[in-house]
This record gives structure tokens, C-alpha cells and sequence, in this order.
């Protein structure tokens, strides 16, 4: 890939990453809108490489202390401060490992479709559009298990392309009663291991296909994809303190008309 493919496809990875607006959508449309081919698995472990290094990096002083009551909750096997946090992040990201296990290559094969993704991009920018109407109070530092498995269950859903993990994970915790900014945020602690898993598997799918790694194009994408992330983690949770998911949801019915249109 040269210098411009890198830099737009990794500037739209690492925004579609994390707002609500489905990755996969723009995936699906920027290469045909430019006529580019296949960016390949080393592009794929780059942009992985560089959103979950943008979330751990925006997140880090929570994260600390979350791992910190983390372990001190193992030593006195009882919740402490804020491990309850980490114990519902764990819970969250067993649905998507199941059901990526068990179902993964049959979606892959049978629900990669334009017609899929456009779908599924109208049809969940609307329920985000329900959710989003009336939100609630709740703050992510008081999350139930329960509530953390029920949100699990919706990122699973996210594995069927044009769904946007972002975007059912904070239309879930909406329903739940939890605050924009909270569901955003939890949200976001949620795709740390999802990020590390995806990017783990893309790693071992690569290192087996023999190919060779241009590190060069490797860590530019890694560059582009962990600073556009970052201002993207850091510009949401801002826009959240002021205005509702609307212009999500509008951006949403928006792109799914036009992959519409490619598919017919």
C-alpha cells in the first residue's frame, strides 16, 4: 500500500473503531469509492495495534487503579474500589469469545455482504436512536455483573458486519440506564480485550500465511491509526457532555443508503 491508502484507511479505522458508526461499513465503501484493493493482514494487526495502544493509553490512570482493586480483590476474594470494573469487562467479553468460536467462520463466509452490512447499519442506528432518547444516570463504576453480561451478549451481536461494536455496547448500556458518557466509557474498557484478542488472531493468521511485513507501512499505520483513536476517544466523550447520539444515527441511515445503493 503507499503512503495515502495508509493514512485514510487507518484514519477511518481508528475512528470507526470507536464511535458508533460501524467499521466495516467504511471498509466496505472506501475502497470502492477510491478502487483500492485488499489492504492485507499486516494492515489488519497495524490498526488493531494502534487502537488498542490509543484505548489503553487514553484510559491509563483508570486502568491503574482498576488493576490495582483488580488484584487486591483476588488476595481478599471480595470486591475492593473499582475491580468490580474489571470483573464486568471479563464477564462482557465472554459472549463475543463464544459465539466467535462457535459461529465466527460461518459469518465470515455467509453475512460479509454488502446488503448485510447496509441493513444492519440502518437497522441498529435506529434501536441506538430509541436507546439514545431517554438516558439514564447510572455511572460505569457501579456496573453489575448481570448488566455486564446483558452488554456482553450485545457486543457479541456485533460480530454480524455493520452492527459497530461501539455503537450495540452503548445502545445496550442506554437501555440499562446508564448515562451517555458512562456507556461510552465502559464501552470503551470493554474493547480492550476484544482489540487484543482480534489482534491476536490476525497475528497468528499472519505469522501462518508466511508473508512478509513492510515495517515501514507497518508503523505508519500503527501511527495513524493510535493518534486518529486517540482524538477520537478524547473529542466523543466531550461531544457526549453536550449533545445526544443524533447525528450518529443520522450519519448511520445516511451510509446504509448508500451501500443500498451499491447493492442494488
Amino acid at each position: 500500500m503507499d503512503i495515502l491508502q495508509i493514512f485514510v484507511l487507518s484514519i477511518i479505522q481508528g475512528l470507526t473503531e470507536f464511535l458508533p458508526i460501524s467499521s466495516s461499513g467504511h471498509l466496505v465503501l472506501v475502497p470502492v469509492v477510491f478502487g483500492w484493493k485488499d489492504q492485507g493482514l499486516v494492515y489488519d494487526v497495524a490498526v488493531h495495534v494502534g487502537t488498542l495502544l490509543a484505548v489503553i493509553w487514553y484510559f491509563k490512570a483508570e486502568l491503574a487503579v482498576i488493576l490495582k482493586d483488580f488484584f487486591a480483590s483476588l488476595h481478599h476474594r471480595r470486591l475492593i474500589g473499582e475491580s468490580n470494573i474489571a470483573w464486568a469487562v471479563g464477564f462482557a467479553t465472554i459472549p463475543a469469545g463464544l459465539v466467535g468460536l462457535l459461529l465466527g467462520d460461518w459469518i465470515e463466509q455467509h453475512l460479509r455482504s454488502t446488503f448485510v452490512i447496509a441493513t444492519t447499519t440502518v437497522v441498529f442506528g435506529i434501536l441506538l436512536w430509541h436507546a439514545d432518547r431517554s438516558p439514564g444516570v447510572r455511572d460505569e463504576k457501579k456496573i453489575t455483573i448481570k448488566q455486564a453480561l446483558l452488554i456482553g451478549m450485545a457486543q457479541a451481536l456485533a460480530l454480524i458486519p455493520g452492527t459497530s461494536r461501539s455503537g450495540i455496547t452503548i445502545t445496550a448500556a442506554l437501555l440499562l440506564g446508564y448515562s451517555r458518557t458512562a456507556a461510552a466509557r465502559f464501552s470503551f474498557l470493554m474493547s480492550i480485550p476484544v482489540i487484543f484478542l482480534a489482534g491476536g488472531l490476525k497475528t497468528v493468521e499472519l505469522a501462518q500465511s508466511g508473508g512478509s511485513v513492510e515495517w515501514g507501512g507497518l508503523l505508519l499505520a500503527v501511527a495513524f491509526s493510535f493518534m486518529s483513536a486517540y482524538a477520537c476517544i478524547y473529542l466523543f466523550l466531550k461531544m457526549l457532555q453536550r449533545f445526544s447520539m443524533m447525528p450518529f444515527v443520522l450519519y448511520r441511515l445516511l451510509l446504509g443508503a448508500v451501500l443500498f445503493s451499491l447493492y442494488v
